[in-house]
């Protein structure tokens, strides 16, 4: 949430800003709600004061022995007339709310004003044959058995199996080492369920149509267990001296995506539900920058040890999350398509959540302030698995394992052998 206070001594700026994010909210119907609310705050607070004074002489008036029914009456109205004012009151903060919550984070200066490639990391595999795709793979070696997920969930689902279900467990085991041991990362394993107020306090209910809701009961499935680590402190205060605070955790995400099909859906490119180990820091306000550069460095350690190309992009303002106001990419090469797959998005959504999940931080000098929120996957699985399995495919069909995953597989060196 962007702090009410910026947008009313900076509205020029506010406008330019949520211009580069195409947010179709009017920053002037955000200040005439503004302006009516603080207005119905004064005349509230003058009739309170009013109705103080009115029983005050009430009590003194009885004291004295004199007739108090005028001051009576006249308290009697004043209490009807601040009823009515806290109603009226009430529902223009409630819209008020409503639109501060449809504000998306403010763009960093640093975000570019479109996406571009920053850096890239190793060379693309070669081969002496022709590669061909993880689905084609998948299917020649019984990793993954679409035609059942099919049956059983719908179209989009994915179902491992056999060394497939292994190279998950493997991946999963494998980041999650990394990230706490090396890394300081505390492990965390969430609930897959989440209510509606912590979807929204994350940032990620502004995407309805994307989310998967329980029909009998106030609850979402998530997209990604940054929901659930970012809302860890809601409604609490940390100590400065506590940060940061580092949190690591897998969990399976759920996604409809509305409105991708018939982009990248064959196989694992685009499903609905996926396994992902997520990170995310709290941090100082001044340190957010640095922590950007180290949860990004994470991420791409998970692709360094698994010796797999990637690049680094930086997205531009409309492509970046609702709560995110600066974003790196890390896509990874995958010889069969042909093409970068995203598999870590790194994001610094600075005081944005914090302040929606009232997670506040004392400064050492004993002043509150809101904390910073950064997160990174580290990483998603289905495009790493595609990657994996499509730039260490062999000529014989079978796949090469990644020397730091072999631990993982139970000393396997090869897929399919």
């Amino acid at each position: 949430m962007i702090d009410p206070k910026r947008i009313r001594e900076n509205p020029d700026e506010i406008r330019k800003l949520l211009a580069r994010r195409k947010c179709p909210v009017s920053v002037d119907e955000v200040l005439v709600i503004d302006s009516e609310r603080r207005t119905l705050q004064v005349e509230r607070d003058a009739l309170r004061h009013q109705l103080k004074q009115a029983s005050e002489s009430i009590g003194k008036l009885k004291k004295e022995g004199a007739d108090a029914s005028d001051a009576i009456a006249k308290t009697g109205e004043l209490k009807a007339r601040v009823k009515e004012m806290d109603a009226k009151l009430a529902d223009v903060e409630a819209k008020f709310t409503e639109l501060l919550w449809k504000l998306p984070n403010l763009p960093d200066p640093d975000a570019p004003d479109e996406d571009t490639v920053l850096r890239s990391w190793g060379q693309k595999p070669e081969f002496d044959f022709k590669p061909t795709d993880h689905v084609t793979i998948c299917e020649n070696l019984g990793l993954v058995d679409f035609r059942y997920a099919s049956e059983y969930a719908g179209a989009r689902f994915a179902a491992y199996t056999s060394e497939g279900a292994r190279l998950v467990r493997a991946l999963q085991n494998f980041c999650l080492d990394l990230h706490t041991r090396e890394h300081g990362y505390k492990e965390v394993y969430p609930p897959v369920l989440a209510r509606a107020s912590s979807v929204n306090a994350a940032g990620q209910l502004t995407k309805l149509e994307d989310m998967y809701a329980l029909a009998d009961d106030p609850l979402y499935l998530i997209p990604t267990s940054e929901t659930a680590l970012v809302n860890l402190h809601m409604g609490t205060e940390i100590g400065e001296r506590d940060l940061p605070l580092k949190y690591a955790a897998y969990s399976m995400c759920f996604r409809r995506e509305a409105g991708t099909y018939g982009k990248d859906t064959k196989g694992l490119f685009r499903i609905h539900q996926f396994d992902k180990v997520e990170l995310v820091q709290f941090v100082h306000p001044d340190k957010s920058r640095e922590v950007f550069d180290e949860i990004l460095s994470h991420a791409e350690k998970v692709l360094h040890l698994l010796e797999l190309p990637y690049q680094v992009k930086a997205l531009c303002p409309t492509e970046a999350a609702f709560q995110s106001s600066f974003t790196y990419d890390i896509d990874v090469w995958a010889a069969g398509a042909s093409d970068w797959l995203e598999v870590s998005s790194v994001s610094n959504c600075k005081d944005f959540q914090a302040r929606r999940n009232k997670t506040r931080l004392r400064l050492a000098d004993g002043s509150l302030a809101y904390p910073y929120i950064l997160n990174g996957s580290g990483t998603a699985f289905p495009r790493l698995i595609i990657a994996i399995l499509e730039n260490y495919q062999q000529a014989d069909g079978t796949v090469k394992v990644p020397a730091k995953l072999i631990p993982y597989m139970d000393g396997r060196e090869y897929i399919g052998k």
